[in-house]
């Protein structure tokens, strides 16, 4: 992967092309990186990128492709309105519910990730908040959401407008009953901390009488975590272990 590419803040020294077709790469990685995981296995996830041009429009993969399976070329450009603007194959309907709302109320994000997971969808049944417990807990601590809704099958884009209000300003959301949702600023940012945020509720769900660290101590150790960004170590490692040569999903 392109080092100058691997940060958006100075991705503007490239064309639109090029960092769509970058985007659209880190996309397919994603999905890769999920699969490994076993997540996704019934479909039951997504992860967005923000065309660089076409900035109300956003690529994911095609509906009925296997995530371990995920390719650049598989990618679908997805219209404001749902249809397909660019791209062959289906739209990922339940995907554009999602992820349109809650790029269209943040414009400072590129990217999102939601996928059902073994930990992550159990610990969204308890409906409550992530607390400083573990190290990569901190990464979260005062900068997730709770979207207490009992609408677990969102239908409509009014469903979307309500987890991005929920979502606010912050970098992840727990969606009641139904698992987890991240964002960032690229896909390898987004596809990152998703899997952080998966061990996160991991260790809830084991350490049921867990004693948090202080407030003070966690925000410490946030600010420490985030100097690099998290998301896209934890993308880069993933991606070595897992992947392999990028390339190979292009």
């Amino acid at each position: 992967m392109s080092e100058a590419l691997s940060s958006e803040g100075i991705s503007a020294e490239f064309s639109p092309a090029v960092v769509r077709d970058y985007r659209k790469l880190m996309l397919a990685l994603g999905y890769r990186i999920l699969a490994a995981q076993r997540w996704g296995d019934l479909g039951d996830g997504h992860i967005s990128a923000r065309d660089p041009e076409r900035s109300d429009c956003f690529w994911m993969l095609r509906f009925g492709i296997s995530y371990h399976a995920a390719r650049a070329r598989d990618m679908v450009l997805v219209g404001p309105d749902g249809s397909l603007v660019e791209g062959e194959g289906a739209v990922n309907v339940a995907g554009y519910y999602i992820h349109h709302p809650l790029l269209a109320a943040r414009p400072d994000l590129v990217s999102a990730t939601h996928v059902h997971t073994t930990w992550g969808t159990p610990f969204s049944a308890e409906v409550r908040p992530i607390e400083p417990i573990s190290q990569e807990s901190c990464v979260f601590f005062e900068d997730h959401a709770l979207f207490d809704d009992e609408e677990v099958q969102i239908q409509d884009v009014e469903g979307g407008k309500r987890i991005a209000a929920a979502l606010g300003g912050n970098r992840a959301i727990i969606l009641r009953n139904h698992g987890l949702l991240t964002v960032g600023d690229c896909v390898e940012e987004a596809v990152g901390s998703f899997v952080h945020m998966e061990r996160v509720a991991e260790v809830h769900m084991k350490a049921r009488n867990a004693k948090p660290i202080s407030p003070e101590a966690a925000r410490y150790a946030r600010a420490d975590l985030r100097r690099f960004g998290p998301g896209r170590i934890a993308f880069g490692a993933l991606v070595a272990r897992h992947v392999g040569d990028p390339e190979s999903a292009r």
